[in-house]
């Protein structure tokens, strides 16, 4: 899935002096506070952080006191879902205006009506409400399913995910999946298909008489040859 990435980070934690004799601690509690929320430093949504280093060298600042500082190095994992890539969540909730999305557990999403391509089709089914495609009857939406949609914005504050099924590459994850695997599969086909008609075409051609490349050449030469006689 797109949209999570590892960034590197040179970070300086303030901590009060009442915390001195737990630095590490302290420095993990603060770091725990940037998870699940969307942090500018890092330009994402922080889910995991593992600290490289720790600067044991801490000072205290002019200006903050009696803060002191902590310089420390941060992998952090971050969810920094942009326009126009693919993520994927479960269907939660399913209307006749809109799918709702929940990503990674935390992050909701919303595709409305109109970012709906027309190839789907809301319906009642078994008293439940599904979106199934008009053009493959296995190709259905419903509460529960994985799919896989485009990201047309994301707003920092709230999570929230406004996504898109207009796209062909988006839908269902298992419908999607095992149709590239069809199709991948035909490709794979049709070009053995076209392959052996040219292999024939080759082998008839020699059957039949026709000027292999050897012959071309003997034949160059021999105009040659002869076009050097006429001269001298």
């Amino acid at each position: 899935m797109e949209g999570l990435k590892v960034s590197k980070a040179n970070l300086t934690v303030y901590i009060h002096p009442s915390k001195s004799n737990q630095v590490s601690q302290a420095v993990l509690r603060e770091l725990s506070s940037l998870l699940f929320t969307f942090s500018e430093i890092v330009d994402g949504v922080v889910l995991a952080y593992d600290v490289n280093s720790l600067d044991t060298c801490a000072k205290i600042l002019s200006g903050v006191h009696p803060y002191f500082g902590v310089r420390l190095k941060v992998n952090f994992l971050l969810f920094s879902p942009k326009p126009n890539t693919l993520l994927e969540g479960k269907v939660v909730k399913l209307t006749e205006d809109s799918i709702h999305v929940v990503v990674l557990g935390f992050s909701a999403a919303v595709i409305a009506e109109k970012d709906i391509r027309e190839e789907f089709v809301w319906k009642m089914k078994k008293g439940h409400e599904v979106y199934a495609s008009r053009s493959n009857k296995r190709h259905v939406i419903k509460v529960g399913t994985m799919i896989r949609f485009l990201v047309k914005s994301f707003d920092e504050e709230i999570l929230h995910v406004y996504g898109s099924l207009i796209p062909d590459h988006t839908g269902s994850i298992h419908w999607l999946d095992k149709n590239l695997e069809v199709v991948s599969h035909a490709d794979r086909s049709e070009k053995k298909k076209r392959i052996q008609p040219e292999r024939i075409m080759l082998e008839q051609d020699a059957v039949d008489g026709e000027l292999s490349t050897l012959d071309i050449v003997e034949k160059r030469t021999s105009a040659k040859r002869q076009k050097h006689l006429e001269e001298s």
